[in-house]
């Protein structure tokens, strides 16, 4: 048998290795060697786009895990065409760029101000971890899982 072959359709294919492989398995103190014959089958050549690497923040990670798991099919088509990780990329900067201009605006509209940080500090604490958990709901909502 050949080891490449292409097929009809211009896919090219590779055999499975024919050789012989073994292994040792230690139970119970005793040794065992078992080997077998290689499945001699014809697999495809797929090859992952190369794509950029950029570091996933914690929104990035978040997208990822929620397309993996329920948009399966989108996952799939932006891993073969090597753009996942940019596009998670660009999910997490734009939910942090988001999430830096909805505070500042909600903060404003809160009425936060460094007066009242000094005035009434476990106030202006409340307040503000208030608007930092209603801006991280809109961003979930909005960026991650839609």
């Amino acid at each position: 048998m050949k080891k490449h072959i292409i097929g009809e359709n211009g896919i090219g294919y590779t055999l499975g290795t024919d050789s012989k492989a073994s292994f040792l398995v230690n139970s119970s103190g005793e040794s065992m060697q078992a080997s077998f014959h290689a499945d001699e089958l014809y697999y495809l050549d797929l090859e992952l786009p190369e794509g950029t690497h950029y570091e996933i923040g914690r929104y990035g990670r978040m997208r990822w895990e929620y397309l993996k798991n329920h948009h399966r099919g989108e996952y799939i088509r932006l891993l073969l065409d090597g753009n996942l990780n940019e596009y998670l990329y660009e999910v997490d900067e734009e939910c942090y760029q988001r999430m830096e201009l909805l505070v500042e605006q909600m903060k404003a509209g809160a009425g936060i101000t460094e007066e009242l940080k000094v005035s009434d500090q476990m106030k202006w604490v409340g307040l503000r971890n208030n608007v930092r958990n209603s801006v991280e709901e809109i961003i979930l909502k909005e960026f991650v899982y839609c």
